[in-house]
């Protein structure tokens, strides 16, 4: 099977980007082939190349401002023909684009348009490249959201990205790549949002098409454990260039170079904590040797946090004048408390009701009943003006970072924002608080002049943190926070999270799916068993110490 020509060969690719500082080169004369039936894994650090190497075979690289220089792009279109993909008209490749080579974006809600239906924008892709009528594309559509396991497909075919959670959206993303069933299949961080138990069979499918149907996989990740599963062979890039390249054997068992060796040591491991004092501080060095762990434990712990009886329900709209014919408890009944400079986590499903949760203790949507205290004060009873000063204390690192930053805002200016509307320091002291953020989140202080659009998927997130650390909060929503960043800027995030709860007593509201780093950050931890139903889980096979995390059951 993998001896046979190659799908697609990329040979000495070079995209450059114009920007205020010049030329940025994105991706630097690499090459590499994938061949029928086979999965290419590419890997590597934030801003390495790695989406735009994949943007670059879609042809979309020129949308972001960025232009192929050199190279080739050969793919096999299955009638015998060989083209490059770099010289395709742009009619030409819309008609590749979605049929012949199908493609997973890195964040769903900017992959999905905001003014259509699920349902609509399934069946628009086979109606155009399927020439099915909209009766059988619908049919299609519904099929494959049961393969991606969307519970209640027929109202989800309805309902709009909003309604929507962030791993319900990448479902639906992942089936309209799949839908066409293209030969060629780019996965850019596919699983990023999704809980574990819906990742494995996520995985499970592309890779039975990838064997059914001899589909070719380009596989984009920074979680190791999926590139282990996945991978036939492995492409290591690190600055636009590549590293190394090999079987999955080779890359795990006998990395030649040192980069390689840092990403596979900084890969947080489950069960890796028991026994030990937690959450631990573990900075991982370049070379990933860790330092000595510092337990950060809270003496004579009080309560920051207070959540008693949290509800929170949203209307179901229909008929023709839109009136509410049912209601979805999205939230029913939580409570928890969380302690000055204490952690808890929350890990359930996608659409368990986790980022309802946390939205509901910001009022960001309105919770029907319970009680939120904060420090003392009552959230719930607060009025507009008041809880805009409250919220000085508590702030949030969104799931999507590109959602939640402003497009035509330079960085700086999305850092400083929050400075600015509370009237903190002088322009000189601002200046210096967000070039500090922006060493702390290990971003150059040169990007505080480019956009969003300029920066790579980990690397919006960490403007993101930087931005909700700006005003010194006393509790952060983190909600899928590190989930977007490779494993050595993950494990250096949230060495930053740890040591700011231990210098400043930060409390922590931490969302995930990925169990080691909940294990690794967590003093509590509390699991979603359905939407709405929550166990609490200070529990099981933990130490006595209120400071002690949660060890792996």
């Amino acid at each position: 099977m993998l001896d046979q020509q190659p799908l697609v060969s990329i040979d000495k690719l070079r995209v450059e980007f114009e920007t205020n500082d010049g030329v940025v080169v994105g991706v630097k004369d690499i090459s590499f082939a994938i061949n029928p039936g086979e999965c290419v894994c590419v890997v590597g650090e934030s801003g390495s190349g790695k989406s735009v190497s994949s943007l670059a075979l879609m042809r979309l690289v020129e949308f972001g401002g960025g232009e192929i220089t050199n190279g080739q792009l050969l793919f096999d279109k299955g009638d015998g023909k060989v083209i490059d993909l770099a010289k395709q008209s742009t009619p030409a490749m819309r008609d590749i684009r979605g049929n012949q080579i199908g493609m997973i974006f890195q964040e769903p809600m900017t992959a999905l348009n905001p003014v259509f239906t699920v349902g609509d924008q399934l069946s628009e892709g086979l109606m155009v490249h399927r020439g099915m009528n909209k009766q059988q594309a619908r049919a299609r559509a519904l099929e494959i959201l049961q393969q991606v396991r969307i519970p209640e497909p027929e109202r989800r075919m309805e309902q709009y990205p909003h309604e929507l959670s962030g791993g319900m959206r990448q479902r639906v993303v992942i089936a309209i790549a799949m839908a066409c069933e293209p030969r060629l299949l780019i996965c850019d961080e596919p699983t990023t949002a999704l809980d574990v138990t819906i990742q494995a069979e996520i995985l499970a499918l592309i890779d039975r098409l990838k064997r059914e149907k001899q589909i070719a996989v380009l596989f984009i990740t920074h979680d190791m454990a999926v590139v282990a599963q996945m991978a036939d062979r492995v492409v290591v890039m690190y600055r636009g260039d590549k590293v190394e390249e090999g079987t999955v054997e080779e890359i795990f068992e006998n990395p030649k170079e040192d980069y390689t060796k840092m990403l596979l040591a900084a890969v947080p491991r489950l069960g890796e904590m028991t026994g030990k004092p937690a959450p631990e501080r573990m900075r991982l060095m370049r070379d990933g040797s860790p330092a000595t762990a510092e337990p950060i434990i809270v003496e004579n712990p009080t309560p920051l946090l207070k959540v008693e009886n949290l509800t929170t329900r949203f209307a179901v709209k229909g008929g023709i004048l839109r009136r509410t014919v049912a209601r979805v408890h999205a939230v029913e009944d939580v409570s928890f408390t969380i302690n000055g400079g204490e952690t808890m986590s929350l890990v359930g499903e996608s659409g368990s009701g986790k980022s309802t949760v946390a939205r509901s203790i910001l009022r960001l949507v309105e919770p029907e009943s319970g009680q939120v205290d904060l420090g003392g004060t009552d959230i719930l009873a607060l009025s507009q003006s008041d809880l805009r000063k409250a919220r000085r204390d508590m702030q949030m690192i969104f799931q999507d970072p590109f959602a939640s930053l402003d497009p035509h805002m330079k960085l700086y200016d999305q850092v400083a924002e929050p400075l600015e509307n509370y009237g903190i320091g002088t322009r000189k002291e601002r200046q210096d608080r967000i070039a500090q953020l922006f060493d702390r989140v290990e971003l150059p202080r040169s990007f505080m002049r480019r956009y969003p659009h300029e920066m790579s998927g980990g690397q919006r997130q960490r403007i993101a943190i930087a931005r909700a650390l700006a005003l010194n909060p006393k509790l952060i929503v983190a909600d899928e926070a590190v989930s977007a960043l490779d494993v050595s800027v993950q494990a250096q995030v949230l060495n930053l999270l740890m040591e700011l709860q231990q210098d400043m007593g930060i409390s922590m509201l931490f969302i995930s799916h990925d169990m080691a780093v909940v294990e690794r950050v967590s003093h509590y931890v509390g699991v979603s068993i359905w939407a709405g139903s929550w166990n609490w889980a200070p529990g099981s096979r933990c130490l006595k110490t209120r400071s002690t995390a949660i060890q792996s059951s």
